[in-house]
């Protein structure tokens, strides 16, 4: 896929090279687009996604990447609704002002991302069940599933929502960087604090998120009693969930969207 054709079909050039044979869900079945949510301070993007003529679904919120909210995100909406969702992808980085899928690096991308304080992004999440509830759905079955920076949002959720009942972290990193302002906690030392059980989904060789930081983080939350699964994938590198980057790795992909299924359907989230 060009550069052209993968900012006309809404990705971010930011993310890397696109490929030509991205996953494509259609809105067959489905009510989908785009949405306002009610926040503290005004109205919040976001996209969403539910099968027709569904009443009281069960709630699943996509926590995005850093690229913003972008065609990928969108689909994954789309195929969580396929599962029997009403899926709310929030675009939370909107405050700033800038369309973070028309960003081309990713040095101008993370000044923006890494100002956005957890208590903020914690209160969006929250505004973003309520919208979802008030649409009818089932926030008694509400689970959460984000990717890179929307994986960290996901342990973070979970240490932070009493109604979440499981969570699905893509390669969401384990130790935050050092001095974000607004960052009080990362994951690992959240472990006490998790209040719903999360499946953690890593590579192997993922450059950013090394082994043993799953491992500790694993080992954590062990050592606190709560429930929670890992599987780091030989081979894979970050993002292989990510089917419009290079870096997707088809096997590794599907089992992982396979094991966030049975998850979710393991503590009740989708049937």
């Amino acid at each position: 896929m060009t550069a052209s054709a993968a900012v006309t079909a809404g990705y971010t050039l930011a993310a890397g090279p696109v490929r030509a044979d991205v996953i494509t869900t259609s809105t067959d079945g489905l009510d989908a687009g785009d949405i306002k949510i009610k926040v503290a301070d005004g109205e919040m993007p976001g996209y969403f996604a539910r099968p027709k003529g569904l009443a009281n679904p069960p709630v699943i919120l996509v926590a995005m990447e850093i690229f913003g909210l972008h065609e990928y995100i969108r689909d994954v909406t789309r195929r969580l609704a396929k599962l029997g969702a009403l899926a709310v992808a929030p675009d939370y980085y909107f405050r700033k002002g800038v369309d973070l899928t028309k960003i081309t690096d990713i040095p101008q991308l993370l000044p923006i991302v890494n100002a956005k304080p957890d208590a903020e992004l914690l209160s969006d999440l929250d505004s973003t069940v309520a919208w979802a509830k008030a649409q009818g759905g089932n926030t008694d079955r509400l689970g959460i599933i984000g990717f890179c920076r929307g994986g960290r949002t996901v342990w973070e959720y979970a240490a932070h929502s009493s109604t979440l009942k499981a969570g699905a972290s893509f390669y969401g990193p384990p130790v935050d960087p050092p001095n974000i302002p607004g960052w009080p906690k990362s994951p690992t030392q959240l472990a006490s604090e998790m209040k719903a059980p999360v499946i953690g989904l890593y590579g192997e060789a993922d450059q950013g998120i090394p082994v043993p930081t799953v491992e500790a983080l694993k080992e954590a939350l062990a050592k606190a009693n709560k429930p929670a699964e890992f599987k780091i994938y030989p081979g894979a590198p970050h993002g292989f969930h990510a089917d419009y980057r290079p870096s997707y790795r088809k096997e590794a992909a599907e089992d992982a969207w396979n094991q966030m299924q049975a998850w979710f359907r393991k503590y009740k989230v989708l049937g």
